[in-house]
């Protein structure tokens, strides 16, 4: 159960990464949407309702989730930078996949997922090396999250949710 849950393994912080595992994150979030697009590339309408595990998310409810995620995840690195230790709106991302609007196509999330990442890789090739210790506070886990570390989280969360769609593909 646990390899279906947590296909990568479960999510380790790294708190000082040297500059090569940086650039490793925001590559990851540079290619993320390519790799969606391909993982999804041809499925039916059927194919999008498969799940990873029995009580999971389908694929279209990941690809959904990852717009939302990602969308705050931007605005979230936004905030830190521009404002000191802003305390963000953390959401409630089981009740969101079931929304109405996670049962459109979704063509409209992958374009989010394009469009916001397009702008997030600007955001962070932009970014000094003090912008990525500003901090931002996740009133849900009653924690300050630097930049680095919220780069980290998204790195893995990429490519857990990418492992999900490969696994519910078989």
């Amino acid at each position: 159960m646990n390899e279906l849950q947590f296909p990568i393994g479960k999510y380790k912080s790294i708190k000082s990464p040297d500059s090569e595992v940086l650039q490793s994150w925001v590559n990851t979030i540079a290619s993320f949407p390519s790799k969606l697009k391909v993982a999804v590339k041809g499925l039916t309408q059927d194919q999008l309702l498969f799940t990873y595990r029995a009580n999971s998310w389908t694929i279209k409810q990941l690809v959904h989730h990852v717009a939302d995620s990602h969308m705050n995840a931007f605005m979230r690195f936004k905030l830190a930078i521009t404002e000191d230790k802003p305390i963000i709106k953390p959401y409630f991302e089981a009740e969101w996949a079931k929304l109405p609007d996670y049962k459109v196509s979704i063509e409209s999330s992958i374009l989010i997922v394009e469009g916001v990442h397009s702008r997030w890789i600007e955001l962070l090739n932009g970014m000094s090396k003090t912008d990525f210790t500003r901090t931002y506070i996740h009133p849900e886990f009653n924690k300050e999250y630097d930049l680095t570390e919220a780069l980290c989280q998204y790195d893995w969360h990429c490519r857990h949710h990418l492992a999900h769609i490969e696994l519910a593909k078989k």
